[in-house]
């Protein structure tokens, strides 16, 4: 067996929260528009992208980002953010197990690319974590190496000790380069099972 990680560093949207890109689909189908017209845009459109990074990075603000997008996906841009958000809720599974690694003595950390910055519980982001790395406060997104540095040295610890998760592949390989051990998430239960496998203590 390997040698057991000793942090926990977590995404939020996504992995404590329901998924994003449900509602985002969601949303496009109440608006007449494809499906899959958001992740579509992100993927293969430059300026859609160019939007997103600057609104993850705190460049530009959510009434900046809202009429731009709007027109691109050809949907109302009032409330915008909040509309694609809006099936989206708290994950209390993943959120429960963050709480218990941390009060198990396990260092947590947050490392999250924000859509602004105003829709984070601060109340809950006390609870859980050490520390916290919020893109649009940072100025730098996932998935830039120095944002991984960066919540391993606010959570305490060296990065090679951490577990980070997160739902999007692309986001855990430079924290794989970095020595973490990366965890896909695509089901709470699967990935409680990795992290009790990583942290060696038991989560349900």
């Amino acid at each position: 067996m390997s040698e057991l990680k000793t942090a926990l560093l977590v995404d939020w949207g996504g992995v404590l929260t329901t998924d994003l890109f449900a509602s985002f689909r969601i949303f496009c189908e109440a608006n007449g528009v494809d499906a899959d017209a958001i992740g579509t845009a992100f993927r293969k459109d430059p300026e859609a992208q160019a939007l997103l990074f600057d609104l993850e990075c705190g460049r530009i603000d959510e009434s900046e980002f809202e009429p731009h997008f709007a027109q691109l996906l050809g949907v109302p841009d009032e409330g915008l953010i909040d509309g694609l958000f809006g099936a989206v809720g708290p994950d209390d599974v993943m959120i429960e197990a963050v709480r218990a690694v941390r009060d198990a003595g396990i260092p947590t950390g947050l490392v999250s690319n924000s859509w602004g910055t105003r829709r984070y519980p601060e109340h809950l982001l006390d609870e859980l974590f050490d520390g916290v790395v919020i893109s649009g406060f940072e100025g730098i997104r996932k998935p830039a190496p120095e944002i991984y540095l960066l919540g391993a040295e606010r959570t305490g610890v060296a990065p090679e000790s951490c577990v980070f998760v997160d739902d999007l592949q692309f986001n855990l390989e430079p924290a794989h380069e970095l020595g973490m051990a990366a965890v896909h998430h695509r089901e709470t239960t699967e990935t409680l099972t990795e992290l009790e496998r990583l942290l060696g203590i038991d989560l349900r």
